[in-house]
């Protein structure tokens, strides 16, 4: 008697959206089940499709995780902070790019996710600033930057004090105390100074 006063019903949706210019198409499937007392739904499949791009390689990895949890929240939530925070990558990339138009290069546009620092001076020098972004196992999304280095062999056989070996984490100290914008600025700025790569202002 008992089973025959449960009612499932199963739901099959199809949504399309779009974020920040990043199109999408979810298909999900809802399991209602009402009793006497309570009706709960919950969430039995979710297939999310992404516009073709490579623009935002960080994108397949909360998508992933979205569909393996069945958590349309943490998807429309991630995804939101995830393109506002690309939207911000661009704009300073661009914005160091326009203001050092000799030492920062964009190989792969402003939408990518590394900026390189040549040195206009010292062939061979240059600096690889990698900004990526990443969601954690909530979906929460999170900025994360790495420095790396390429210097000719003769400089670092002079470095003896081994500047170049930790710039990695001086750089990552030098991000928790000014932030991202002005650690870069700060960083560009001596670089630029010294090697003669400024562009008038």
């Amino acid at each position: 008697m008992a089973e025959k006063s449960i009612k499932k019903v199963l739901q099959r949706h199809r949504l399309s959206g779009t974020c920040h210019m990043i199109s999408f198409q979810l298909e999900f499937q809802i399991l209602e089940i009402q009793n006497k007392e309570n009706l709960s739904s919950v969430i039995t499949d979710l297939n999310i499709i992404m516009e073709p791009t490579t623009t935002y390689s960080e994108l397949k990895e909360f998508v992933s995780r979205a569909e393996e949890r069945r958590d349309l929240f943490m998807f429309f939530r991630s995804l939101h902070f995830f393109m506002e925070w690309c939207d911000y990558r661009k704009r300073t990339f661009k914005h160091f790019k326009e203001k050092y138009p000799e030492a920062v290069h964009l190989p792969e546009g402003a939408s990518a996710s590394y900026m390189r620092v040549q040195s206009t001076s010292q062939p061979g020098f240059e600096l690889v600033i990698v900004w990526r972004i990443q969601t954690d196992e909530e979906g929460t999304v999170l900025p994360k930057l790495d420095l790396l280095t390429k210097v000719p062999h003769q400089a670092l056989e002079l470095d003896k004090k081994g500047v170049v070996e930790t710039a990695a984490v001086g750089f990552r100290a030098l991000l928790s105390v000014l932030g991202i914008e002005a650690a870069l600025e700060s960083l560009l700025s001596v670089l630029c100074t010294e090697h003669g790569g400024q562009s008038p202002q």
